[in-house]
Parts: structure tokens; C-alpha cells; sequence
């Protein structure tokens, strides 16, 4: 997978679990602005 396709993958499972970014980070042990990151890239 290519980084467009990851950032629009993680945001679009995120949107479907009603989760923010945040709430994703704290469950994947990672910074709110790594999730930012990957999401920004789309």
C-alpha cells in the first residue's frame, strides 16, 4: 500500500468506528499527531 492509501484507509475505519484521532492514538500507543500524519498525506 502506498501512504495515500493507508491515510485514507485509517481515516476511513476511524470515521466508521466514530473514533477521533486521538481515541485511535491512545488505542495504538502512538501520538495524536503520528495518526495526523498518516491522514494529512491524502
Amino acid at each position: 500500500m502506498n501512504q495515500e492509501k493507508i491515510g485514507k484507509f485509517i481515516a476511513k475505519v476511524r470515521k466508521e468506528k466514530n473514533m477521533t484521532q486521538q481515541e485511535l492514538a491512545k488505542k495504538l500507543n502512538i501520538t495524536d499527531r503520528a495518526i495526523s500524519n498518516y491522514v494529512r498525506i491524502m
